[in-house]
């Protein structure tokens, strides 16, 4: 049983792709499903994390920077070159996705800090409903919504899954010390949920993900072939980039009543570097995919949003990788 635990631990994210381009046809009615499945694996998570410990710290604000500036440099490259937009829309969408929500979760089994990525996940994804309603239309001037507009668009699907958890686990936490006076502790068999609720929401995603790429394939092939092999090396590049920054820039993570062994269990026998490392990696390379299929298709040409949905594919394979190979060196 335990070898099967691991087994799938270690394989979770790439079968759980499998099954959901192979099952999607069936799978598609669960679509409504995911926001709750994002609100529960975010509160278990945030459950985890006192917001005293939240910080912001120098790899933070130079992610965010570099992540930007190869957004636009990006595209501007690819329209420069191939004369197509939708190609250069698509590139720009693999750079420009915010952090993705289950980023801390994935970087907490690998010994990133779970305190850490939370604030960098909130700064990039607010970071992100600033900077596409002021830029996104001079790119595709069809989008006819102004700035306010769109703002508020993008923050009200931004917000309540990002928000709302916080706010519940922080309610908890508060509660929970105010009649034990004691401080807030997730229960040991509770801590995985946010793992196996992200597993799930990847098998939903990818089916939603396959049923829109199947429909667009034959009037779109040559752009999806390239925004696959593109998608691939730019995958590489964030994750690979943000591991640098990460530990040139190394940041502490101790919080208030930081608690290691509670908190970041794989984190407490490692340095300060290797954990921003691991970090930064999660928080420049893994995206939230589902915002950015839906911003493509809200406020730039529908068919650009098939870069984010080739991201989807790489990033979720590299995490594989780095899963088996944590759970390898702990064999």
């Amino acid at each position: 049983m335990v070898n099967m635990r691991k087994f799938f631990d270690s394989n979770a994210l790439w079968l759980s792709m499998v099954i959901g381009a192979l099952g999607y046809k069936y799978l598609l009615p669960l679509a409504p499903i995911l926001p709750w499945l994002i609100f529960f694996m975010l509160f278990f998570t945030f459950c985890k994390v006192n917001p005293l410990d939240l910080r912001l710290h120098k790899w933070h604000w130079v992610v965010l920077s570099v992540q930007l500036i190869f957004s636009f440099a990006a595209y501007m490259l690819a329209l420069r070159i191939s004369g197509d937009p939708i190609l250069a829309q698509g590139l720009l969408m693999c750079f420009i996705m915010p952090t993705a929500t289950a980023a801390p979760i994935i970087a907490g089994k690998m010994g990133g800090s779970i305190q850490n990525l939370t604030t960098f996940t909130l700064l990039s994804n607010f970071a992100t409903a600033i900077i596409v309603p002021a830029t996104f239309p001079l790119i595709y001037p069809a989008a006819d919504m102004s700035f306010w507009s769109a703002f508020l668009l993008i923050l009200s699907r931004v917000a309540p899954l990002l928000l709302g958890p916080f706010v519940a686990a922080w309610c908890l936490r508060l509660i929970y010390k105010w009649r034990t006076k004691k401080e807030f502790v997730l229960p040991v068999k509770i801590a995985v949920a946010p793992f196996y609720l992200w597993v799930c929401s990847i098998i939903v995603l990818t089916s939603v993900v396959t049923e829109t790429t199947i429909t667009n394939f034959q009037s779109q092939m040559t752009n999806i072939l390239i925004l696959l092999v593109c998608s691939f090396f730019i995958c590489l590049l964030q994750f690979g980039l943000g591991k640098l920054i990460g530990y040139y820039l190394p940041a502490p993570s101790k919080g208030k009543d930081y608690q290691d062994v509670l908190i970041n269990p794989a984190a407490a026998p490692k340095t300060m570097a290797g954990v921003s490392s691991i970090t930064a990696g999660q928080a420049f390379g893994q995206k939230n995919t589902s915002l950015g299929v839906w911003m493509a298709n809200t406020f730039l040409d529908p068919m650009s949003s098939l870069g984010a949905a080739a991201y989807i594919i790489w990033q979720n394979l590299f995490n594989s990788v780095q899963l088996f190979v944590v759970a390898h060196k702990k064999s």
